[in-house]
C-alpha cells in the first residue's frame, strides 16, 4: 500500500473515530464547559481527518492552517445568527455549524489544529 493510500484510510478511520467520540462527549452532563470545549477540538480533528482522507500529500502544517482556518471561518460566521436560525429548522445543523459566537473557541480551533499536526506529524515519521 502506497504511503498515499495509507494516510488516506488513516484520515477515514480518524474521521470516523472523532465523530463518535464527538456525538458522545456533545452535551457532556457532567461538566458542560468541558464537553463544549472538548467538541469543539474535536470539530477541529475532524475536519483535518477528513483533509487528510479527501488530500492525503498535503502536509500537516497545510492541512492544519486550512482546518483552523476552516474551523474559525465557520465560528465567525455564528456571529451572522445565520446558523442559529438554520439549527431552529434543522436542528442537526446545528452539529455542523453550531448556535451561537464564543471568542473561546477560536482559541481551541487553533490549539486542536496544531495538536492534530503534530500527532500526524509523529505518525509519518514513524513510519
Amino acid at each position: 500500500m502506497t504511503s498515499s493510500r495509507r494516510r488516506r484510510v488513516a484520515g477515514a478511520l480518524s474521521l470516523g473515530a472523532t465523530v463518535a467520540v464527538g456525538l458522545a462527549v456533545h452535551g457532556w452532563g457532567s461538566n458542560p464547559v468541558l464537553g463544549d470545549i472538548a467538541g469543539d477540538a474535536l470539530y477541529t480533528v475532524a475536519v483535518y481527518s477528513l483533509l487528510v482522507a479527501v488530500w492525503p500529500r498535503l502536509s500537516p502544517v497545510s492541512v492544519g492552517a486550512i482546518a483552523a482556518g476552516g474551523s474559525v471561518a465557520v465560528e465567525l460566521f455564528q456571529a451572522t445568527g445565520v446558523p442559529a436560525t438554520l439549527a431552529e429548522r434543522v436542528p442537526p445543523i446545528a452539529l455542523v455549524l453550531g448556535r451561537g459566537f464564543d471568542a473561546r473557541d477560536l482559541v481551541v480551533y487553533v490549539a486542536a489544529a496544531v495538536v492534530a499536526g503534530v500527532v500526524d506529524t509523529a505518525v509519518r515519521r514513524r513510519r
